[in-house]
């Protein structure tokens, strides 16, 4: 939208512009504290260094050794207050939220973020960090919906000296009243790969299952999804497999691809039980797996069939395709041989696909 010149507290309605008072109370937050100063809970340490790059199959060698540094992504990683969270919170943020839910603005997406690193972080450092709302947008309409854009900086320090910025942002919205799905599905029934049994569960889920951001870049990951087909992208250059989907290789940088399609035979490389936060339409706790593909390639769904707490590093999985509502299926892992065991289906519970 289109705001004339120092007209950024107003909005447009019915061809004309008026003042958008909200906006002028979201403002006030400007530079507001969104945390209270914090300590991370635990110092720089090399076995979260090396269960980060395990995760994540980074095999840099400045991440090991005596002279080991902490990956810079793993910036975050360190001022995170896991389940039990930080004792310490600002009310400013809270107080923010609660007048956009009240004037109706009541959903909430990530956007994206930003990272600045200023220094390496090495075992032994202490983390401190400060958070503040940085800035609110004017309103602004999107496909979503409209609302506006908040974004928080959080400010750390290594041992007392500057290490690193971190930006979140998120976009509080009014849902559109109308939308046209993101995609239909072109298959009504649930199939799996021809050499797996078809599964459909049966029961329906409490709320509306969060659908996949799809664009031009993944779409025709997606288009395979409807035709029960797992792609996996393969470089017009140098040939290496990739996913997720990227509009160019990471290796050559080749902007041409072709894809291949997976065979549906995986591994659980890595997982995590999901207990919290609670969410309307999944039901805790539920594994969420990092699945390596027998062609290489990893990545994340859910595995289902089996108790969240049996799941195990290096278990063997197969590809099938699980309806998940009307409009929505997607791709999970069931361990090798897990409905022989029960003799039954598994119940749907927090699907994860991408």
């Amino acid at each position: 939208m289109n705001v004339p010149h120092g007209q950024d507290e107003r909005y447009e309605k019915d061809g004309r512009y008026e003042r958008d008072e909200l906006y002028e109370r979201l403002k006030t937050f400007e530079g507001r504290a969104s945390s209270t100063a914090g300590v991370g809970k635990d110092l720089v340490n090399e076995p979260m260094i090396r269960h980060w790059c395990e995760a994540m199959g980074d095999a840099n060698p400045a991440y090991d050794g005596p002279d080991a540094i902490a990956p810079p992504t793993m910036l975050q990683a360190w001022t995170m207050g896991g389940l039990s969270g930080h004792s310490a919170r600002s009310g400013a943020y809270d107080e923010l939220s609660g007048l956009l839910d009240g004037d109706g603005y009541t959903s909430i997406v990530a956007t994206d973020c930003e990272q600045e690193y200023l220094r390496p972080l090495r075992p032994g450092d202490r983390i401190t960090f400060r958070g503040v709302i940085e800035s609110v947008s004017a309103r602004k309409t999107t496909k979503l919906g409209t609302g506006y854009f908040i974004t928080t900086r959080m400010d750390i320090w290594a041992d007392g000296e500057p290490a690193g910025t971190h930006r979140f942002r998120v976009l509080k919205y009014a849902p559109a009243a109308s939308r046209t799905p993101t995609r239909t599905p072109s298959r009504t029934s649930t199939r799996t790969p021809s050499r797996t049994p078809s599964r459909t569960p049966s029961r329906t889920p409490k709320a509306g299952r969060p659908r996949p951001v799809i664009n031009r870049d993944n779409a025709g990951f997606w288009e395979g999804v409807d035709a029960h087909r797992l792609l996996i992208q393969r470089c017009g250059g140098c040939g290496e497999l990739r996913f997720p989907w990227l509009p160019g290789c990471g290796g050559c940088g080749s902007p041409e691809w072709d894809t291949v399609e997976a065979s549906g035979a995986g591994t659980v490389y890595s997982y995590v039980v999901m207990h919290h936060p609670p969410f309307p339409a999944f039901d805790p706790p539920y594994a969420v797996g990092l699945i390596e593909l027998a062609e290489g390639v990893r990545m994340v769904s859910n595995v289902i069939g089996v108790p969240h707490d049996e799941v195990r590093i290096g278990m063997p999985v197969q590809l099938e395709f699980l309806r998940v509502d009307e409009e929505l299926e997607l791709p999970v892992f069931r361990p090798e041989g897990s409905m022989a065991r029960s003799g039954s289906q598994a119940r749907p519970e927090g699907e994860v696909a991408g």
